[in-house]
């Protein structure tokens, strides 16, 4: 029983999680400073990936639309050339 309320911990382990809990209370200043760089770093890093992922979308996008414009100028080439020999047929 921990402080009078019953526990799923064996009775003889409870002093072992009083003392841990307390200790764990006390975080040195050198562990925080480590977590907060570490916690940093992963932040930077996720950034990172976001933009690097923005970045690759929007040039996957910008060559599509490269295609498209492409492939638009090709059938009005070959319309065009179409529309010029059966002219030229005519004639």
């Amino acid at each position: 029983m921990l402080h009078g309320y019953p526990t799923s911990q064996p009775e003889h382990l409870l002093p072992q999680l009083e003392r841990n809990d307390a200790s764990s209370a006390r975080v040195k200043p050198e562990e925080q400073a480590r977590a907060e760089v570490e916690a940093a770093e992963r932040q930077a890093a996720a950034h990172a990936a976001a933009l690097a992922e923005a970045e690759a979308h929007e040039k996957a996008e910008k060559e599509r639309v490269a295609r498209v414009i492409e492939d638009e100028a090709a059938r009005e080439a070959a319309r065009d050339l179409r529309y010029a020999n059966r002219k030229a047929r005519r004639m």
